[in-house]
Parts: C-alpha cells; structure tokens; sequence
C-alpha cells in the first residue's frame, strides 16, 4: 500500500505583504511535506511565477497555468503587470498538462483549471486545480464552471488512481455548485461522476470545522466575514484501476504563526491517501 498525501491551497496573490508572507508559505509546505500541492492565486511575472520557486526549494516538480485576464485582481493593485494562475507541486514528474479557460459569463477569462498526470509508485494519478468565480452572488456562474471541470474529468482518460479535483471554489459544500460537482445530492455535473468530498471522512473535532476561511485569521477578520469552508479535495469514485481508502484529513496554515506574517488568507487541506490493496 501506497500513501499519497494531496493537499491545495490559496496564496492570495498579490496582497498583504507578499514579500513578507513567502518565507511563512515556504516553511508551510516544507513542514506538510505534500506529495501533491495544488496552489491557486499564483502571482507571475513574465516568464516567472511563485510555484516555480518554491518547487525549487522544495525539490518538487511543478506545472503553472495562468489566466488570460487577471484585470479582477490587478484592479485592486493599480498595477496590471502581473499575471495569475493555479500550479500543480508533485513529489513525482508530471505529464499529460492541460489548461483551459473555464466558462466566464459576460466577465472577465479569469478563471482556468489546471490538469495534471502524476506517476506515483502506485500508478498513475490525474490531478485538477481550481479556483471559481469569488463573488458571493455568483453561483449562477460558479454553476457552468464546475460542468466545465467535471467535462474536463469525465473526458480527459483513465489513470491507475482515482482522479482528485482540488481548489478554492468559493463555495460552501451545501451550495448548488459544490453538490452539482460532487453528483450524488443532485444529478451529476457530467453522467455518471462521483467526485466525493474527502472532508466526509474527516473525524473527531475536525468533522464539526473544516473552515479555510477563518475569522481568527486577520486577513479574514478585516473584513468582517464570518467562517466559511470553501477549498476542496475531491476523490473521483469508481474510478480508476487502484483502489484508494481516505485516511487522516485535516487543515494546515490554519493557525497563527510562532512568529511573522500569516501566510495566507485561507488554510489549506490536506487528505492522506491510501493506494493499492
């Protein structure tokens, strides 16, 4: 039996004091020691982007997608020379890379997934990163975006593993969106696909929480919001030729730090794999 540990996570960008904030992303990752990360809000810069760096600190192997139009967080900076996009961090070479501009309403291309194929000791694992539509009021659009991730899934080839969806989808697990995506509280986003939400295994004090957006953050708390859970591991039911059992699941960077800046606005998820019989 193989352990794949997979996590994702949201950087926020540009904001706060990026500079400042890195060295507290760095150290995050290295202690979670992830086989597979899936980052979302990675700044570029040209030809250069966060993901690569911190691939290169942490011996990982790494695929970045940009979005064609970052203008929804340029905006807020005044500066529209850098770009955004989602990556993928793996233990493992990856292969098989596809981007794609996921469905954006009459706003801008602002949102991508970005797929990815591990090969694992175990076999083979596609991984997709995420990140939807933010606004509150806009699960109409977060609706035809999680279609155009579960088309992307049901239609991109079996690998040995399960697929995993990972992502900030800015959405609660009761929403339309989120039980679309899922598929088995209402009817499937594509026929037949399962996309399991890994927090349903989470047990003990974790199962009652599960919020990566945290009020006792204080980048959350200056905005006022309230808790709310919105990033995502998702595990591809029936799939695949590996059978996969979910172990520990949990959050990480959800806690304040010993000492300098939170990393990040949101806390990350991680779900512990087991492959193989």
């Amino acid at each position: 039996m193989t352990a794949v540990r997979v996590a994702t996570w949201n950087l926020w960008w540009r904001f706060g004091d990026p500079d400042a904030r890195r060295p507290a992303v760095l150290a995050a990752l290295r202690a979670l020691d992830a086989d597979v990360v899936g980052l979302q809000e990675i700044w570029s810069l040209g030809d250069e982007h966060l993901a690569a760096g911190l691939a290169e600190e942490l011996g990982r192997h790494v695929a970045f997608a940009g979005v064609p139009d970052a203008s929804p967080w340029t905006g807020r900076l005044g500066d529209d020379s850098w770009g955004l996009g989602n990556a993928v961090l793996s233990r493992w070479p990856l292969r098989d890379v596809h981007a794609e501009t996921l469905p954006c309403g009459d706003g801008p291309a602002a949102q991508v997934l970005l797929s990815a194929v591990a090969d694992t000791p175990a076999g083979s694992l596609r991984v997709v990163v995420t990140h939807l539509a933010s606004a509150l009021t806009a699960s109409a659009l977060r609706v035809p975006q999680v279609r155009g991730v579960a088309h992307h899934v049901a239609t991109a080839g079996e690998t040995d593993l399960p697929p995993v969806v990972v992502g900030d989808l800015n959405a609660e697990p009761g929403s339309d969106e989120v039980r679309l995506l899922e598929g088995h509280l209402t009817a499937p986003a594509e026929p037949g696909l399962l996309l399991a939400d890994t927090w349903r295994w989470a047990t003990g004090p974790d199962r009652l929480d599960g919020a990566t957006w945290r009020p006792e953050n204080p980048h959350v708390a200056a905005r006022g919001e309230p808790p709310s859970r919105v990033d995502y591991v998702l595990l591809g039911l029936g799939r695949g030729t590996v059978p996969v059992a979910v172990g520990r699941v949990g959050l990480f960077a959800d806690r304040a730090p010993e000492a300098g800046p939170w990393p990040s606005d949101h806390a990350g998820v991680v779900v512990d794999l087991r492959a193989g019989r």
